[in-house]
């Protein structure tokens, strides 16, 4: 049993598989799944975990070279915005239905509880050398 790290044995094993240039979906509650995606799902309650709580966590365990999100988080959940832009200088901003789009592309899907708008991101894996 590992004693430190994501503890999900299904996220830990999903994580162990991408490799560079694969996407991972860190979602909200609501955001429409698409078919295709190794999708963990760990939304117990609306909230709970917080995509801040998981996007912290992913970002402990994934070198990430690129990320995407939609261009209305920008006034409909400033938090989201905050947070996605001190993880992500150059975060692209495309129209959500843009990001549904992409999204059926991701190589993974983590679903969050996040209960406020918007508060998802597409995540391009990178390389540690």
């Amino acid at each position: 049993m590992r004693k430190a790290g994501i503890l999900n044995r299904h996220l830990a094993g999903a994580l162990a598989e991408l490799g560079h240039g694969h996407g991972v979906l860190v979602c909200d509650a609501g955001m429409p799944i698409p078919d295709g995606p190794r999708v963990v799902d760990l939304a117990f309650r609306a909230g709970v975990p917080s995509f801040a709580e998981v996007l912290e966590g992913l970002l402990d365990e994934l070198v990430v070279e690129g990320a995407t999100a939609a261009s209305e988080v920008r006034r409909a959940n400033p938090a989201a915005s905050a947070l996605l832009d001190g993880h992500f200088p150059g975060l692209a901003l495309v129209p959500h239905e843009k990001l549904k789009e992409l999204s059926a592309r991701a190589r993974l899907v983590v679903r969050t509880g996040e209960a406020r708008p918007y508060a998802n991101v597409l995540l391009r894996c990178g390389v540690f050398f």
